[in-house]
């Protein structure tokens, strides 16, 4: 029996926060794997403040340096937290995301969706967003209820606004969602360490910056269920999974060493 509440809806909204997800040696884990990925940043990490605005410091893929990334994406729940949400049999690990935001750091993270950055395709998804400091309502990540079910949104840098992924036109441009109150739903949760939000790769969200001396340390993990496939695309992907595209073919499952099983409904959690 699962020792978490889920609040919200997956299905009907896109995005649920689910409280006392993970244990406090497993926030342990998640903690000492953020701290190590700092000190120790990957060629794919960037800064995505500007540089008189605090640090909003990410990177990606980790998880086979860091042992402590590792262990936590391996035996905490959230593979089954995902399963749960997506009716899938089966879930497999994407990739690894910290995201970091210190003291002082007022940007806003933008709206926006994952989908159109990634190189998967299908609808069984589920992105994990879990923060080890707590989380002011005004700091946390909001959702967009309902995006998930569409359309795409034309994706855009976070500093400039850049269309580096498609050209401009080829999508819808972001409604303004802000300032429509009562056209949008918008989802968010105040959060303590333990809590984490799950979300559909294609739902909209974004998140306020940090005051004081509040820091927010975030590792997201990003999950697959039983219908996602490879999707290669003419674009750089983010993260970037170069030469894929030669091992992967199109529209079958990323059965691969960089995208280990998690957790099957048969056996659980699956031996590392």
């Amino acid at each position: 029996m699962s020792n978490w509440t889920i609040e919200g809806d997956y299905e009907a909204d896109g995005a649920v926060c689910v409280r006392g997800a993970f244990t406090p040696e497993q926030i342990g884990w998640a903690t000492e794997a953020i701290d190590e990925n700092l000190a120790d940043l990957s060629p794919r990490a960037k800064r995505a403040s500007a540089d008189s605005d605090g640090a909003f410091i990410e990177d990606f893929c980790n998880w086979n340096r860091l042992p402590a990334m590792e262990r936590f994406i391996k035996e905490s729940p959230g593979a089954e937290i995902a399963a749960e949400l997506t009716h899938s049999d089966t879930v497999r690990l994407y990739h690894d995301h910290v995201l970091v935001k210190e003291p002082g750091t007022k940007q806003r993270t933008p709206w926006h969706q994952d989908q159109p950055y990634y190189n998967v395709d299908g609808t069984q998804n589920a992105s994990m967003w879990f923060p080890v400091d707590p989380v002011a309502r005004s700091a946390t990540l909001e959702f967009i209820a309902g995006s998930h079910r569409g359309p795409w949104y034309m994706p855009r840098t976070f500093l400039d606004e850049e269309a580096k992924w498609f050209p401009d036109g080829a999508l819808a441009e972001l409604p303004d969602f802000d300032n429509e109150p009562d056209r949008w739903k918008i989802l968010g949760w105040e959060l303590e360490p333990g809590d984490a939000v799950f979300f559909n790769m294609l739902t909209v969200h974004g998140s306020g910056g940090v005051s004081g001396a509040n820091r927010r340390r975030v590792l997201s993990v990003r999950y697959l269920g039983d219908d996602m496939v490879h999707a290669p695309r003419h674009w750089t992907t983010s993260p970037p999974f170069d030469g894929l595209d030669a091992e992967i073919p199109e529209g079958v499952p990323m059965d691969h060493p960089l995208f280990p099983m998690l957790w099957t409904r048969s056996d659980g959690l699956v031996a590392a």
